[in-house]
């Protein structure tokens, strides 16, 4: 080993290492990526790590739960008559006041859990939204709850929620 540079030593280490390990250095990757996304979580499920009841009526449900390396991601969207959002956003309680914006932000958002892996726009992108925190750190549950409210047109919002755990 004498006369090797320090890259080729590091990646004669690497090759050795991958094969102990039982595998090429591309299935030890896919093992260790982060994050990464649960299959097949149930918007119900979602709700209840966030601490959240579904309305019985709201339509259009979708989940995700996003395994992290030091914390979760959780959300959950689901359509509610525009009647009904402000009783939600009561049990929700949030700490402040939710603020109003009339103008989809300007700068580049790119959230670590995207609602588009809902397929969805994320509520920063759009106009007319209503959102802020709604707690934290939630009584020890969860690091932080957003919620952002969407007209979706037809007398019904959109509600975005996303958490971090």
């Amino acid at each position: 080993m004498r006369g090797m540079s320090a890259g080729a030593l590091g990646l004669a280490a690497f090759v050795v290492l991958t094969g102990c390990a039982g595998g090429t250095a591309r299935d030890a990757d896919a093992r260790t990526q982060v994050p990464t996304w649960k299959s097949g979580v149930a918007p119900d499920e979602v709700g209840d790590l966030m601490r959240v009841q579904i309305p019985a009526d709201a339509t259009d449900r979708r989940a995700a739960y996003q395994n992290g390396f030091q914390d979760d991601g959780l959300l959950l969207a689901f359509t509610l008559r525009t009647a009904r959002v402000d009783a939600l956003l009561d049990r929700l309680a949030p700490e402040q006041p939710l603020t109003h914006r009339a103008e989809p932000l300007t700068h580049s958002v790119k959230p670590m859990t995207p609602f588009a892996h809902l397929g969805l726009k994320e509520p920063e992108t759009l106009a007319d939204v209503r959102g802020g925190s709604v707690c934290a750190p939630c009584a020890g549950e969860l690091n932080s709850l957003e919620v952002a409210v969407h007209p979706v047109g037809a007398g019904s919002s959109r509600i975005y929620l996303r958490g971090v755990d």
